[in-house]
């Protein structure tokens, strides 16, 4: 039976949840809902975005499209996709999660991490709940890169090495940018829209280039 662990106002977590169960819960609640779901080994986390984590989110989204588009990379975006692996009966869905590196090794729209590679950066919002077991979950499947906004520290950039994530200025997937730098764009989200934004980045961008 599974126990009540924690409970926050946008935020459950629950032991002695089997891996059957947490399959049961991903077909019984579909693909169009706000919640996201991690799984680790029996421990299962509900988490319900606030209207800042998806402002953020989306922000953060547009940002990392256009620094591919403006850097001339190839993308294969696939959201908060489910990502999972039965042999270690751990899954997770990203805030967003992208293929850069290894985009063109993926030709399928559903994807089989035990057989080709993890996404190359996965994004995670912390508004009102820790990413700590997420990370462990990600850790294990081997992403490379994880983008982490907390309202303490802002945007910060992990590298996985050696099995294990380790806090970086610039982005491996984007070696141009530093966290410091985004953390100036996305300061801009109260007063400025969305556009003007991406519209303030890719000439930033363009600078560099040149």
């Amino acid at each position: 039976m599974a126990t009540l662990l924690q409970s926050q106002s946008q935020h459950i977590t629950l032991e002695g949840v089997s891996w059957p169960t947490y399959q049961a819960l991903l077909h019984d609640m579909g693909d169009h809902r706000a919640s996201r779901l991690a799984y680790d080994r029996g421990i299962l986390e509900i988490i319900m975005p606030s209207d800042l984590h998806e402002v953020l989110n989306r922000l953060l989204d547009r940002i990392i499209t256009a620094l591919t588009e403006e850097l001339d990379l190839k993308i294969k975006a696939y959201g908060s996709t489910t990502l999972e692996r039965a042999d270690l009966e751990q899954g997770v869905e990203p805030d967003s999660c992208y293929y850069i590196q290894n985009a063109d090794q993926i030709s399928t729209l559903e994807l089989d991490l035990r057989n080709g590679p993890p996404p190359d950066l996965a994004v995670e919002v912390d508004i009102t709940s820790s990413s700590q077991r997420r990370f462990a979950i990600y850790q294990q499947l081997q992403i490379p890169e994880v983008w982490r906004y907390t309202q303490r520290r802002g945007l910060v950039f992990y590298q996985w090495v050696e099995g294990q994530y380790v806090e970086c200025a610039v982005s491996p997937t984007f070696p141009q940018v530093r966290s410091q730098m985004l953390m100036q764009f996305l300061q801009l989200a109260p007063g400025q829209d969305d556009n003007a934004i991406i519209k303030a980045l890719r000439q930033w961008v363009r600078q560099q280039i040149t």
